[in-house]
Parts: structure tokens; C-alpha cells; sequence
């Protein structure tokens, strides 16, 4: 909860760092804070994506479903390198061998395709009056077969999915007391399966000068 995340402006500015626990309080995003994040979206050669149920430890959307990794490139020079979004490559690299032991050499930075970005904001769920999110995520794909050693700290459970699988388990969450993150959701709604469509092909759906502002 000390690690510091890089503050931004709604231009993706970095304007300071904050640490985490400081940049996930309601208090602090009402005043307008907003850092930066990720979120990578992992396939496997089939075509399958890769999710995971957060751990019911996290403090913000525990036991909720998400994309392969969400996380947040930190302040020192490594991850603030905004050349070809290599921070952030070189952060989501990091997250994934500590929250799904995916070695590093498995997912190479090369490999790494940023799309666009979102901004968006929510408020934590169980609602606390407490935590939230407000960041601008920068919405990474990769497509590689791994091996997964997933942290029991940071996962509660993981599999792959087909887009039909992740159609009918959208469609029965309410249903079925599946909770998804609203990143997720968001990036549901508005963008992944035209591009899972075009994974073969992934350059060309890329939108890198756009900060898509989404609620």
C-alpha cells in the first residue's frame, strides 16, 4: 500500500506520485486524483483470454472477475518511461510474475501490443464510503501460451475462456453472483470483442493518441 503510483492529469500528464492507499481513497479521487494503470488482456495460442477472480483480500472489488492482470506502473524511472509505453510493458511484465508467477521470459515486452486508453472511475464494491478507483488504464494485449502459478494473496482462481464462454458468463453473472470489475465491464462493453476479433491482426485497432473517457 506504500508503493507509489504515478499521478497524472486527464491529459496523461505525470504531475507526482501518491501511494496506493493515498490514490485509492474516495477522499482523494473526489478531490480529483487520478493515476495511472493497466490492464493486460492475455491470450493463448487457441485464441482463449486469460481472467482471474481477484483475492478477497484486495481492498478494492475483492472476489470480482477481471482481464488477466490490472495494476499500476509505479514512480521510479523504469516505469515512468513513456517511450513506446515501455513503463508501463516493463510494470504489467512485473505484475504478472507476482500475481500469476508468469515468468518474465514467457511474456517478452516486444510482445506486448497497447491498444488505447480509458478513464474512468468507480467506486469499491462492497460500497465502504472508503476506496475507489480513478485512473487512466492503458489497455494492453498479448498473446502467449504461459504457465500460471497464480499468488493466493492476489488470486482467488483463474481460467481461460472463449468468447462464447465470456458472452454466456456476462450474461449470467447477476444471475449467478458473479461479481466483474467495472473496468471490465466497461471494456466489455466498448471494445473487446472487435478486438478479439482481430487478434491475428491487433496493430490495426490500435488507438493510441485517444484517451476514451467511459462511465
Amino acid at each position: 500500500m506504500q508503493e507509489e503510483c504515478i499521478i497524472v492529469d486527464r491529459n496523461d500528464k505525470t504531475i507526482g506520485s501518491a501511494s496506493k492507499k493515498e490514490c485509492h481513497l474516495l477522499d482523494n479521487i473526489n478531490q480529483g486524483m487520478l493515476h495511472r494503470a493497466f490492464s493486460v488482456f492475455l491470450f493463448n495460442t487457441k485464441g482463449e483470454l486469460l481472467l482471474q477472480q481477484r483475492a478477497s483480500e484486495k481492498i478494492t472489488f475483492p472476489d470480482h472477475f477481471t482481464n488477466t492482470c490490472c495494476s499500476h506502473p509505479l514512480s521510479f524511472p523504469d516505469e515512468l518511461d513513456e517511450t513506446d509505453a515501455i513503463g508501463v510493458k516493463r510494470a504489467a511484465q512485473r505484475k504478472l510474475k507476482h500475481e500469476l508467477g508468469i515468468e518474465p521470459e514467457q511474456v517478452p515486452l516486444e510482445n506486448f501490443h497497447y491498444l488505447t486508453r480509458i478513464l474512468y472511475k468507480a467506486e469499491n464494491i462492497p460500497k465502504d464510503n472508503k476506496w475507489g478507483e480513478h485512473e487512466i488504464d492503458y489497455i494492453l494485449f498479448i498473446r502467449r501460451d504461459v504457465d500460471v502459478i497464480a499468488s493466493p494473496n492476489e488470486v482467488k482462481s483463474y481460467r481461460y475462456v472463449s468468447q462464447s464462454q465470456l458472452k454466456e458468463l456476462v450474461g449470467t453473472a447477476d444471475k449467478n453472483g458473479i461479481l466483474l470489475t467495472p473496468w471490465f465491464k466497461l471494456i466489455i462493453e466498448n471494445f473487446l470483442y472487435q478486438w478479439w476479433d482481430r487478434l491475428d491482426h491487433i496493430e490495426s485497432v490500435a488507438d493510441r493518441e485517444t484517451i476514451h473517457i467511459l462511465s
